[in-house]
């Protein structure tokens, strides 16, 4: 897998999304899907990675994270939870090759009432591809856990979840949160909406702007669109769709404005 070079700006929430290899079905069996999410939590003990939201599917998952550490913890992050699975999947297979599309991308969100419908967004992934009726019935994501929080293997972290939604209290964000995700379900809001996986960023006009001036001349060319909720900072036009069919699902950037320096490379057999 290619190494990939990513500029960094700190203290931002990211949503991050990465697909398999040439649209393939790499995570349709559960035995990986669990694996995946048992290496984010290794990610998130061995560098501390602040997760708020997360779902896995047969050929892409999404993050939802904040960038509170270093540098370097969310591209350890990924390398180590894309990079093992990647590594027990062709080995049990004794399949060669690329697992993952060479990078993901990643799209800055503001915080506030735009991450609670990114957040959403994220719990209806499912539900848009037709495999359940609603995303408590998906055990690969993160809406159980924000429902029920445990007591151990503790993936999302509560409290900053609540803190950067707006809420006073984590009793009230899983209120507003299972409220929001009934009403999306109840008024058909579940479409595939491409800005916040396509954008570079998505927030109001002024959070929008800062990010483009903070990119400085990387953000030539980006045109900052309206939206029927905020604004995004649009990435250049690629095709993507939500849809469970591996023929029409491309979520990954090739080019993605916003990136880290890494310096491993992603672990493969």
């Amino acid at each position: 897998m290619a190494r990939a070079k990513r500029h960094y700006i700190p203290r931002q929430v990211w949503h991050i999304t990465h697909r398999c290899h040439k649209r393939e079905f790499l995570l349709k069996f559960t035995k990986d899907r669990q694996r995946w999410i048992q290496w984010l939590f290794e990610a998130k003990r061995r560098y501390g990675l602040t997760i708020l939201n997360y779902v896995v599917t047969s050929n892409h998952i999404h993050l939802l994270v904040v960038d509170d550490k270093d540098r370097m913890t969310i591209p350890k992050a990924i390398q180590l939870t894309a990079g093992r699975i990647a590594q027990e999947y062709n080995q049990r297979k004794k399949r060669k090759g690329a697992y993952w599309e060479d990078r993901y991308h990643a799209t800055a969100i503001e915080t506030g009432s735009h991450l609670l419908r990114c957040l959403v967004y994220i719990d209806l992934n499912m539900v848009r591809a037709g495999v359940v009726s609603h995303p408590s019935k998906w055990i690969f994501g993160g809406y159980n856990e924000i429902q029920s929080p445990r007591r151990k293997s503790i993936l999302i972290n509560y409290k900053k979840l609540a803190s950067l939604s707006g809420c006073e209290s984590y009793a009230s964000f899983q209120n507003l949160h299972r409220n929001l995700v009934n009403n999306a379900l109840e008024k058909d809001k579940i479409k595939r909406e491409a800005r916040w996986s396509q954008s570079i960023a998505v927030g109001e006009k002024q959070f929008v702007t800062d990010i483009k001036k903070k990119l400085g001349i990387k953000a030539l060319g980006r045109k900052t669109q309206s939206l029927d909720e905020g604004f995004q900072l649009r990435e250049e036009v690629m095709p993507y769709t939500d849809d469970f069919d591996a023929e029409n699902s491309d979520i990954a950037q090739k080019k993605n404005s916003y990136k880290w320096d890494t310096s491993q490379k992603f672990l493969m057999s």
